[in-house]
């Protein structure tokens, strides 16, 4: 990689001379300005204000502009004499936790490279020292004609600068946070942690710019004259959450399907969910697999009766459990109006023995059932008699 700047990392009284590289570069795409009419390159031309001519590169120098218009030229013979110590020297001044570098502050990133057989071991030594501190060093350089700050760090085995802003250049954040008082409940944030856990890492190698991808694609296709525009479809805009918990479900139940976890209450609920029929299914499960089960076990002891046999002695039960539970409140009542309540309960029980008795002969089926319901309720009658 070629170096942008040659120079010497100043460590108290250890002097080490290194190259400066760029560590990152852009793959954005970048358009030239044409005429529309004709496809002929738009260019740029400098021209002096005063006389309307053209100026080369090499007559252009730098001036700085007052706020009365005028312009004050700044020659490089003039910055060259101002005393800048850093000018070719990277001067470290402190050690701190990395935790203490504002992300904001980032700018550009370098790596540090030893210039010559000489520096590897001071480069050694600064870089080993970095690793067993946990520190980064904050330091001073110029670059492109002014004073900078910046943050070195140990990536892999190569010392990285990263420039940083001056605090000076950090703006507050006065009038962005949300004025109106805002309450968030412990299930939303319960339902934002989960949101983030389903979400959970990714490998930051893998990320691409798809829209840089299609851009390219684009420009292939139109050069080989295969371009067929289609219309672009447009994602509807964020609008206002009107329902803020129901949109953090989705948002889970969406992420853990789009990472293929399968998670059997969400799965249940997503079936149950907007019909009355599924959930009638959902709560009368359980009886249709007793009643299986109880067809099951018949058929094993040679008695086989249809599947709804197992249904009509389920409700003979419920008219013996109904007679039951109006004898019990027979005893417990006192004389007077409540032995009255009794023998009402004691009749509603003998009407629904002899209806499921009449029910089940009528079908041919459960007879015993029946009529061992409507002996359980006559020792009933002669009680309350």
């Amino acid at each position: 990689m070629r170096s942008i700047w040659n120079g010497a990392i100043s460590f108290g009284l250890v002097s080490i001379p290194i190259k400066l590289v760029n560590a990152t570069e852009s793959h954005s795409i970048s358009f030239r300005q044409i005429h529309v009419n004709d496809g002929g390159r738009v260019r740029y031309r400098k021209v002096c204000e005063l006389d309307g001519e053209e100026v080369p590169s090499a007559e252009i120098g730098k001036g700085y502009e007052e706020a009365d218009g005028s312009i004050v030229p700044i020659t490089d013979e003039d910055l060259a004499q101002l005393p800048l110590a850093t000018a070719k020297t990277i001067e470290i001044m402190s050690f701190v936790p990395a935790e203490e570098i504002d992300p904001l502050q980032m700018d550009a990133a370098y790596y540090l490279a030893a210039n010559g057989a000489t520096a590897a071991k001071p480069y050694t030594l600064l870089r080993e020292a970095l690793k067993r501190s946990r520190k980064v060093a904050i330091a001073k350089y110029a670059l492109r004609g002014r004073e900078r700050l910046g943050m070195l760090r140990v990536v892999d085995d190569v010392i990285a600068m990263h420039g940083l802003l001056w605090p000076d250049e950090i703006r507050a954040p006065e009038g962005v946070a949300p004025d109106a008082d805002v309450t968030v409940r412990d299930a939303e944030l319960d339902l934002a942690e989960a949101l983030m856990a389903t979400l959970g890492e990714v490998e930051m190698a893998s990320l691409h710019d798809d829209y840089r991808e299609a851009v390219e694609a684009l420009i292939v296709a139109k050069s080989g004259g295969a371009f067929e525009p289609t219309e672009a479809v447009v994602e509807p805009a964020g609008g206002q959450v009107i329902d803020l918990m129901a949109a953090l479900e989705r948002s889970v139940r969406a992420a853990k399907a789009s990472r293929g976890e399968a998670d059997g209450e969400r799965e249940g609920e997503a079936e149950g969910e907007g019909e009355g029929e599924g959930a009638a299914k959902a709560e009368v499960t359980p009886i249709r697999r007793k009643a299986r089960a109880g067809a099951g076990t018949r058929a094993g002891t040679g008695a086989a009766a249809p599947k709804a046999v197992g249904g009509k002695k389920s409700t003979a039960a419920s008219a013996k459990k109904t007679a039951a539970s109006a004898a019990t409140k027979k005893k417990t009542t006192t004389a007077g109006g409540k032995s009255a309540t009794g023998k009402s309960t004691s009749r509603t029980a003998k009407t629904t023995a002899k209806s499921t008795a009449k029910t089940a002969a009528a079908k041919k089926t459960g007879s015993g059932a029946a009529a061992s319901a409507k002996k359980t309720a006559a020792p009933r009658k002669r009680t309350s008699a």
